[in-house]
C-alpha cells in the first residue's frame, strides 16, 4: 500500500487524489507517475515497489474522472477544465513532493493517457524535469484522424486486432491474468466523456507545433518505451514519429526501447521483469545512486 494518500486543490476546487511510496533509505529521485484512461493509479503499486527499492520516491495522482478522485463514479468526466487541468494537474502534484523534497531530481513517467498529458506538460516545465519517460504513448495528431472525436472514446475498439479475443481488453497484455484483474476492477474499462476526449486531441496539436517543441530543452533525457503489439502505435509507426519528430526538435537524448510482442501495458506484460530492469538502467543514467 503507498505510504501516504493525500488530496492536492486543483482548479474548480476539484479534489486530487495522490497516491506516494516512499524508500526504506535515503532518497536519490523521486519519479513522478501518471496513469493511462480507463484505470486508477494503485495499478501501479508493483512497479511502485520496483521504483522505491531503487531508493526513488514514487508519486502520482489518480487523474480527474479516475480512481478515488472520480465523483460519485462519473468515470472519464474530468469536470470544470477538462484536460487542460488536468495537464496542470501534473504541476500541482510535483509542487506537493517538492515541499518535502525540493532538491531531489524528478523524473516523469507517463503512461499511455498520461504520455499525452505529459508530452503537453513538458512544453512548458522540461527544465523542472531530470528526465521523461513515455510508454503505451503515440502521436495523437497523426492517430485523430482515425477517429470519431465527437464520441466518447471506447476503449475495446483497441481489441480488434486480437478478435477473435478472449475478452475486450486483450489488447493490453499477453499475462491474462493481468487482463482479468482489469476487466475485475470497477475503477477500469472506461473512455473519456465526449467533449473531454475531443479537448484531449484539440490540445495534443500543439505537441505537434515545432515551435512550442523547440521550447522543450534539447539535453532532456526522454525514453519511450513501448510494445510491437500495441494497436495504439500503429505497428510502431506512430512511435517511430514520435522520436523523429523529438529529434528533429532538437532533442539529443531520446531512447526508444520496443519489446517484441508485447502489447499496450509493458509493465504488466509477461516480460515485465524485463521492461522494468530496462527502465532502471535507464534511471540510474539520468539519476545516478548517490
Amino acid at each position: 500500500m503507498p505510504t501516504q494518500t493525500l488530496e492536492v486543490r486543483s482548479a474548480h476546487d476539484v479534489l486530487v487524489t495522490v497516491h506516494r511510496w516512499d524508500p526504506a533509505g535515503p532518497p536519490r529521485g523521486i519519479v513522478q507517475l501518471t496513469h493511462g484512461m480507463g484505470e486508477h493509479l494503485l495499478r501501479y503499486e508493483a512497479l511502485a515497489a520496483n521504483l522505491t527499492d531503487a531508493g526513488f520516491v514514487v508519486v502520482g495522482q489518480d487523474h480527474r474522472g479516475h480512481g478515488a478522485t472520480a465523483q460519485d463514479g462519473r468515470w472519464g468526466e474530468l469536470g470544470p477544465g477538462g484536460w487542460d487541468e488536468l495537464v496542470r494537474d501534473i504541476g500541482r502534484v510535483t509542487e506537493l513532493v517538492r515541499a518535502d523534497h525540493p532538491d531531489l531530481p524528478l523524473v516523469l513517467l507517463g503512461h499511455s493517457m498520461g504520455s499525452f498529458a505529459a508530452q503537453q506538460y513538458v512544453l512548458d516545465h522540461s527544465g523542472e524535469l531530470a528526465g521523461l519517460v513515455l510508454s503505451g504513448t503515440t502521436t495523437l495528431d497523426l492517430l485523430e484522424p482515425a477517429l470519431d472525436l465527437d464520441g466518447p472514446t471506447d476503449l475495446s475498439a483497441f481489441n480488434a486486432p486480437f478478435a477473435p479475443a478472449r475478452t475486450d481488453y486483450d489488447w493490453l497484455s499477453r499475462d491474462e491474468a493481468q487482463v482479468d484483474a482489469y476487466v475485475a476492477d470497477p475503477r477500469c474499462g472506461f473512455g473519456l466523456s465526449a467533449p473531454d476526449n475531443k479537448q484531449m486531441f484539440v490540445s495534443a496539436r500543439q505537441v505537434a507545433d515545432p515551435e512550442r517543441l523547440r521550447g522543450v530543452r534539447p539535453d532532456l533525457p526522454v525514453y519511450v518505451v513501448v510494445g510491437d503489439a500495441d494497436p495504439l502505435n500503429g505497428q510502431l509507426a506512430l512511435v517511430h514519429a514520435l522520436v523523429q519528430r523529438l529529434q528533429e526538435t532538437g532533442l539529443q537524448d531520446v531512447t526508444l526501447k520496443a519489446y517484441e510482442g508485447a502489447r499496450h501495458e509493458v509493465f504488466n506484460e509477461t516480460n515485465r521483469d524485463e521492461v522494468v530492469t530496462d527502465l532502471l538502467a535507464w534511471l540510474d543514467r539520468v539519476v545516478p545512486a548517490r
